[in-house]
Formats: C-alpha cells, structure tokens, sequence
C-alpha cells in the first residue's frame, strides 16, 4: 500500500515527502473535502520536493458541471500533477457520473496519456445525496480512469469506518480491482484503522488529519508522516 498524504503548501510537501508519502497531494481544505489548490501552488510543491515523489492534485467536490470539471482538471495536469482527482459530491444518477468521468478522462488524456485520473465518491453519500461509491468501479471503468477512491464528503471527524463496515470496503477494493483499476481509501482516517486497512488492501490510503495530529485545520508533521508509514 502506497501512503498519500495532503498537503496545502511546500512547507507541509516537504514534512510529508520527508517523513516518507509515497504521494504529495495537492489540495485545499477551505474548499472542501477535495478542494481544489491554486495551478501555482502544484507547480511550487513539485519544485519543492525536486521531483522525488508523483504529485497529485484535487480539483474540486463537484456537482453536475463536465465542462468546468473538465478545464479544472486540464489545469491540474498542465501544472506538472501526476494523479488529478475528482469528486462526484453532487452527483446523482449514473449517468452524469459517466458524463463526468468520459469529459475529465478525455481532457486529461489528451493532454499526457500517463496521466492518472482518480473517481472519488464518498462513505457518507447518503447525507450528502451524492451517487454511491459503489457504482463507481463499473461507471469508472467505463469512461476510462485510472483510480476510484473512498473519502468522506463531510468534514466533522466521523472516519469512513462509521459509514462503511471493513466487508463493505472490502467489497470495493475487491470490484475495482476486478475492472483493473487501482484503488485509494481516506476520510478521516484514524490509526485505530490503519489495521483493518492493512486487511483490506487498498492500492493507496489517503490522509490528511491523522498527520496533523488530529485536526485537518493545522500542519502536517513530519514525525506522524514516519509513524503511519511504519504502521503500514
């Protein structure tokens, strides 16, 4: 399992490359659960870290706009990010999920093929009326991305273990990888979970809190970075 930890400037890229993420991943926390960075602070991170680590970046928690969500992510990929991530926040049906993955795959692609585009759905969609994570291996793999990814929509401390059981997270990873995608599980992940995560076997565990010491609010530490690494 790779370990991806998110961070909002260089600063905290370089605890986390330092302390020993597998991948530096860009986002904003004031926008969201994927809130989408600025073009220039990717490009700062990925000069900060001197290209020793991939780069990913977020582009948003996304309702049903395939035009935006397809420039946004064109922009990510411009700026030098590896894996560019969306999030299907306020997507409904299947069908927008598909519009929305075809768009996003196509504009990144045709910008560098070896490009990654990552689908996240979240846990808790039922309270945020969102399309459930379930149905977005098949959708995913239909409209040709990379990745499909567990987080949680939102933010108040509750992990994605209190919305999905380690069977049903399970039963994810195990769908994904049956359609030959890679799989990512994060949403306030705490270290009471990296043991059943280490069951499941996600391809990537995501985090941001558990390496602030708890609040997403503050700055990642490098020495937190080094100890969920080594319980992985």
């Amino acid at each position: 399992m790779k370990l991806l930890v998110s961070p909002i400037n260089t600063e905290e890229a370089v605890s986390a490359c330092n302390g020993g993420a597998d991948i530096i991943d860009v986002k904003n926390p004031k926008e969201g659960s994927l809130g989408a960075n600025f073009p220039w602070v990717i490009k700062e991170v990925k000069d900060s870290i001197d290209s020793k680590k991939p780069i990913s970046a977020t582009i948003g928690d996304f309702n049903y706009k395939p035009g935006t969500a397809s420039l946004a992510a064109y922009g990510a990929a411009s700026s030098g990010a590896e894996y560019i991530k969306v999030g299907l926040y306020d997507i409904q049906t299947e069908e927008q999920a598909y519009d929305m993955l075809e768009n996003i795959t196509n504009s990144v692609k045709s910008y560098d093929s070896n490009k990654k585009v990552v689908a996240c759905g979240y846990s808790d969609y039922q309270r945020i009326n969102s399309i459930s994570p379930m149905k977005l291996p098949e959708i995913g793999a239909n409209a040709g991305v990379d990745l499909v990814m567990m987080d949680t929509g939102h933010k108040d401390g509750k992990s994605t273990f209190y919305f999905m059981s380690e069977n049903t997270l399970s039963e994810f990873v195990d769908l994904a990888h049956s359609y030959g995608l890679e799989t990512a599980l994060a949403g306030s992940i705490k270290f009471d979970d990296l043991e059943p995560l280490k069951r499941i076997k996600p391809d990537i565990i995501g985090v941001r809190g558990i390496v602030c010491g708890g609040d997403r609010n503050t700055i990642v530490q490098e020495e937190l970075v080094t100890k969920v690494k080594a319980q992985l």
